[in-house]
């Protein structure tokens, strides 16, 4: 079930990107950052698979990608700016973010101050909802929007370029998967199912 789900999700993220582009990518970013779990992890591995066979360039889907956080994270700060912590708490699991996603958000930025809005950029998982408090919290959009690109910016050139690698060696991974299948599949969907179990758990808190 959840590896067919992943075979769909994976032939959508390859779609758009085939046939939209660099546009396609910020599309999809976007989505990401409006709080959807669809995964930068396969996103932009995607879009450097692209890079190594010349489609577009590696700056390109790098600013692409980086450029639709921006955009996605717009309607989740400001839910947060005007709904309030109240507001989220009560519909947040609507949103897919449960009171343990705040709280974990919420020690970022005492730790951190403006800064965790960079670091957590880079993040896995809490990139995608890191949004809502900041929103929240009323953080200096300033200061919100310019360290979301440039931790994003990053997080991207990161993802794209290991998506280059993978392009230029195709055919080693081709024999690794090959050789390895069963096991990588099987260890995919217990890591999967457990993030997925966990997420939800906590949206029932």
């Amino acid at each position: 079930m959840l590896d067919t789900i992943l075979v769909h999700l994976i032939n959508f993220i390859e779609h758009i990107i085939t046939s939209m582009g660099p546009l396609g990518i910020s599309l999809l970013m976007a989505i990401e950052s409006c709080n959807i779990p669809l995964p930068s992890e396969a996103i932009l591995p995607f879009a450097g698979y692209l890079v190594s066979k010349g489609v577009f360039n590696i700056h390109t889907a790098a600013w692409a990608g980086a450029f639709g956080c921006v955009i996605g994270s717009i309607p989740s700060y400001y839910l947060g700016y005007f709904g309030g912590r109240a507001f989220v708490e009560k519909y947040g699991k609507w949103f897919l973010v449960s009171k343990k996603d705040l709280e974990e958000a919420d020690k970022w930025v005492e730790k951190y101050g403006d800064w965790a809005f960079f670091i957590c950029r880079m993040l896995p998982v809490i990139r995608t909802f890191i949004s809502l408090p900041a929103g929240i919290l009323k953080a200096k959009k300033r200061f919100f929007f310019t360290f979301t690109f440039l931790g994003s910016l990053i997080w991207s050139y990161f993802l794209v370029y290991v998506g280059v690698k993978m392009g230029q060696n195709m055919e080693a991974f081709k024999h690794i998967w090959h050789k390895f299948d069963i096991a990588i599949v099987v260890i995919c969907l217990i890591l999967g199912i457990l993030y997925l179990y966990k997420h939800f758990k906590h949206l029932k808190d």
